[in-house]
Order: structure tokens, then C-alpha cells, then sequence
């Protein structure tokens, strides 16, 4: 598949930690959309990952995927319909756990700047998120793959570390 097959309103949906937010970016650069982080709207900067209240993160979010030109990095079930609809193609990364977790805790431990870090934020390692990668997006494997299925736009499944650079590779992406 050729990248301008996902077309100009690019979703980017997968396991915390799988490489969604460097994707976004470098397609973003890529393509000359804009590159729009959901963990960025979620949570209010200068925090340590403290969320942004439901109504005020519905607002964000569906003032971002109004635009005509985006990709757009991030899960939050609660706006995937409308965003969805948006969507003129469709990436899931589905890198195993263990490579989630490893992506944890080399980015909270060693790196100081990633893409769609929270501003003023710093990443630290926190047993809830260890216990969300580890527990929580397994069972949630399922309904991203059923939900994959369902939609009727131009879509590419990811399924390794490799796979995500070989992407990378095939779109003549760079990481900056």
C-alpha cells in the first residue's frame, strides 16, 4: 500500500508504547499534515498525566479531526466514532506486549524528548501504566482488530516492530 492511499485524515490506533506518535510525526512530515497527539489533548500540560475534564477533551478532539488535513495518534474509544467517520484511512499497530513494555521503560527511564510528549511533562514509570500495557490492552487486542475489520476505509495492520520499520523504510520516512 502506498501512503497517499490512507489519503489527507489518517487514524493511527494500537497498544500504548507501540510507536503510534512517531508514526504520526513522520507521516505528518511526510505528507505536510498535521500531526495531532490525543494523549496531548487528553491530559493538561505542565502535569504529571493529569487528564483534562471529558467535555473539554470531547471539544478538542472534535475541533482537531474538523480539519481537512490530519494524522492522528491515539485510542480514547469514547471519540473514535465521530473520528472515524473522518477518516480516510486507517493504521493499527499491533506490536506484541512485550515490546510495548520494553518501549515503556526505555522512554520514561532514558529519553527526555518523543514524540507526542506532554508539554512540561515528564514521563516517569508508574505501576498503573505498567499494569494497562500488561493487562488491559491484551484483552483489548480483540475489539481494535474487530473494529479494524468493520471499517470501509484504506487500512494497514502492523504487527511488529519490523513491520513498523520496514514501513518506515517502504514510505521513505524519517524519525526527525
Amino acid at each position: 500500500m502506498n501512503l497517499s492511499d490512507l489519503g489527507d485524515r489518517i487514524c493511527i490506533v494500537g497498544p500504548s508504547n507501540s510507536g503510534k506518535s512517531t508514526l504520526a510525526n513522520a507521516i505528518a512530515r511526510k505528507r505536510g499534515l498535521e500531526a495531532v497527539h490525543l494523549d496531548v489533548l487528553h491530559h493538561l500540560p505542565n502535569t504529571d498525566w493529569e487528564p483534562r475534564s471529558r467535555d473539554e477533551f470531547i471539544a478538542l478532539h472534535d475541533a482537531a479531526i474538523a480539519g481537512e488535513r490530519w494524522v492522528m495518534d491515539g485510542n480514547y474509544s469514547v471519540c473514535m466514532p465521530q473520528r472515524f467517520r473522518r477518516a480516510t484511512g486507517l493504521i493499527l499497530l499491533d506490536v506484541s506486549t512485550s515490546a510495548s513494555l520494553l518501549r515503556y521503560f526505555r522512554r520514561t527511564l532514558f529519553e527526555t524528548k518523543r514524540h507526542g510528549a506532554l508539554e512540561g511533562g515528564r514521563d516517569s514509570v508508574k505501576w498503573d501504566m505498567i499494569h494497562h500495557i500488561a493487562v488491559v490492552q491484551p484483552r483489548n487486542r480483540k475489539h481494535y482488530s474487530a473494529m479494524f475489520d468493520e471499517l470501509d476505509v484504506p487500512k494497514l495492520q502492523l504487527s511488529s516492530v519490523s513491520a513498523i520499520k520496514q514501513c518506515f523504510q517502504d514510505w521513505g520516512l524519517t524519525l526527525s
